[in-house]
């Protein structure tokens, strides 16, 4: 007996637009890059690292040559702070920690003279909590007791009462900070010395500082005119400004520290209105004209470290910054220099020493 079956079912066939079986599948594209294969986009990722690590790289090292410029820069005076150590019983003890005293002293030398004197001497003191800052001068031709001191082509000289700036005279920045602690009973925790040429080149790194002038002026030793009126004074006239001591008011040293107070004044605020200390991108030019200028004490003497004074310096709020000058009086023996006037010059370097804020001068 016959069996009977249904016939087989016909092959399937592929549908008319699939691709064959034999043929190699291509590239599938990325969402949002049609077209583009993923090794592309792999290597555009490491370009683009490669990129990134290379301007990483570049700007450490420009910091670094940045850094090591600053460096260079500045100048260390391990003399005095060993001079300073030799007379360390004498000197007065810091009261308030955390407070700092910074003695500035301004350098410059005469034409044909054999040593540099200092005839601009500025007290910086910041307050232990940052909140309050003075700077005090402190005049040429104050009568002080000055120490004996270690003079710098050897031996000493003798103590005795004379004006203030011979102290640098007798024996550099070390008989002048031995003298202004006997004077004051103030501590100084850190010095810099600042050549004139340094000021003028501080001064022309911000633009130039505006003053006003009652009348006009002539400095025969620079022979720059002055017009009266407001004006922004750069460069040499700037600085023969700042170091006139003829011809200037009266023509007394107390109207000559009284227009440098106010200069100073003016540049202190120039430098808080534009920001300087707190953008990088102005403070580093401004730091590397300053460094290159200055010779400091071991204490200072490194970019952190003045980096740290600057950082302290712009903790201080706007207006509580206080410019003053040691109160004095004419010395009765010599109408041409001055005494401390008490009580307000010992009012003053009490509020020094204890870290108040200032009222005399």
């Amino acid at each position: 007996m016959t069996m009977s079956s249904d016939p087989p079912p016909p092959p399937e066939l592929p549908p008319q637009d699939a691709p064959s079986a034999s043929a190699a599948p291509g590239p599938t594209p990325e969402p949002g890059t049609p077209g583009r294969p993923p090794w592309y986009r792999r290597r555009a990722v490491r370009l683009a690292a490669l990129g990134t690590a290379l301007l990483v790289a570049g700007c450490t090292a420009a910091g670094w040559a940045a850094y090591q410029r600053l460096e260079r820069n500045i100048r260390t005076d391990d003399a005095t702070a060993r001079a300073l150590d030799r007379h360390a019983g004498d000197r007065p003890g810091q009261l308030v920690a955390g407070a700092q005293n910074i003695l500035v002293m301004g350098t410059d030398r005469e034409p044909g003279a054999d040593s540099e004197r200092s005839d601009t001497v500025l007290l910086l003191h910041i307050s232990a909590d940052r909140r309050r800052a003075a700077v005090v001068g402190v005049p040429r031709d104050l009568m002080v007791s000055v120490p004996s001191c270690e003079q710098p082509g050897g031996g000493l000289s003798r103590a005795q009462y004379a004006q203030f700036n011979w102290a640098f005279q007798f024996g550099g920045p070390a008989c002048t900070i031995r003298a202004f602690e006997q004077l004051t009973g103030v501590r100084v925790d850190h010095h810099l010395l600042v050549d004139f040429d340094g000021f003028r080149k501080v001064v022309d790194a911000l633009g130039g500082v505006e003053v006003d002038l009652p009348v006009s002026e002539y400095h025969e030793e620079e022979q720059i005119y002055l017009p009266a009126g407001r004006q922004v004074l750069r460069g040499d006239a700037a600085l023969a400004y700042f170091r006139a001591r003829h011809g200037v008011g009266d023509g007394s040293d107390t109207a000559r520290m009284a227009r440098d107070r106010d200069f100073l004044q003016a540049l202190s605020d120039q430098v808080r209105s534009r920001g300087v200390l707190s953008d990088p991108f102005r403070l580093y030019p401004l730091l590397d004209t300053v460094s290159a200028t200055l010779t400091a004490d071991s204490g200072l003497a490194s970019v952190p470290r003045l980096y740290s004074l600057a950082d302290a310096l712009r903790s201080v709020p706007d207006g509580a910054t206080a410019f003053l000058t040691v109160p004095r009086k004419p010395y009765p023996q010599d109408p041409d220099r001055d005494v401390p006037a008490e009580p307000a010059a010992s009012r003053l370097f009490s509020e020094l020493r204890e870290d108040r804020p200032v009222t005399a001068g």
